[in-house]
C-alpha cells in the first residue's frame, strides 16, 4: 500500500528570532510562528487532506506547531528531535561553522552527522510502518534536511535553500522506500 508522509518544520520560535542555535534546547513559538502553523493548517484543510496519524518531536515547538495545524490526537517521538548541537546549544548562530557541518558538533558534546541522519531516518521509517495511510510529522529544519538527504537518490525534487519555518515536505512511501514528491513553501511575507 502506498502511504503519504507530510514532514513539516515547526513555526518560528523566539530563538529563531534571536538568531540562536536551537537543537535539543527549546524556545516557544512566536506570534508569527503560531500564524505560520495556522496557515499550514489551512493548506491541508483547503485541500481536504485528512491525516490518519500525527506525530511530533518531543520538543515543545514541534508539538505546539502540530496543535495549530490539527486538533487530532498525536504521538510525541524523541527520534524526530533536532540535531544535538552540544555546547553550542542556545549560543549565537554566528558561531556555526560553514556548511556542511559534518561532525563538527560531535567534538563539543553533540551528535555526529551520520548518527543524526540515521536516527531521524530510522524513526520516520518506524512511524510509517505503524501509521495510517496519510501521516503528518512535525520536526525541525536540520532533521527534515537530513531525511531529505537520506532519500535524495530516490527523488528528483530538491531545494538548495534553507527549509523555512512550516515548510512541508510531501513524501510517497511504498515498499520501504521514500520519494520526495513536493516541497510546499508558503508566503509568510505579510506576517512581518
Amino acid at each position: 500500500m502506498t502511504k503519504t508522509l507530510y514532514l513539516m518544520r515547526h513555526g518560528e520560535t523566539l530563538f529563531n528570532q534571536q538568531k540562536k542555535i536551537q537543537g535539543w534546547c527549546d524556545s516557544p513559538l512566536t506570534e508569527k510562528g503560531i500564524r505560520q502553523a495556522q496557515i499550514a493548517g489551512d493548506y491541508f484543510k483547503n485541500r481536504n487532506i485528512i491525516f490518519d496519524s500525527a506525530y511530533a518531536s518531543t520538543s515543545e515547538r514541534a508539538s505546539d506547531t502540530l496543535e495549530q495545524v490539527t486538533d487530532m490526537p498525536y504521538k510525541r517521538v524523541k527520534g524526530l528531535k533536532e540535531w544535538n548541537f552540544g555546547r553550542f546549544e542556545s549560543e549565537s548562530e554566528s558561531l556555526n561553522p560553514p556548511l556542511p557541518y559534518g561532525d563538527f558538533f560531535a567534538g563539543y558534546g553533540g551528535e555526529e552527522e551520520g548518527q543524526f541522519r540515521q536516527r531521524v531516518s530510522e524513526t520516520v521509517m518506524d512511524i510509517m510502518k505503524e501509521a495510517g495511510e496519510t501521516v503528518l510529522a512535525v520536526s525541525h529544519g536540520a532533521s527534515c534536511r537530513q531525511f531529505m538527504r537520506n532519500w535524495a537518490h530516490t527523488s528528483e525534487v530538491d531545494q538548495k535553500d534553507r527549509l523555512g519555518n512550516c515548510c512541508i515536505l510531501k513524501f510517497e512511501f511504498e515498499h520501504d522506500t521514500f520519494k520526495l514528491l513536493e516541497i510546499i513553501n508558503h508566503d509568510y511575507s505579510s506576517l512581518g
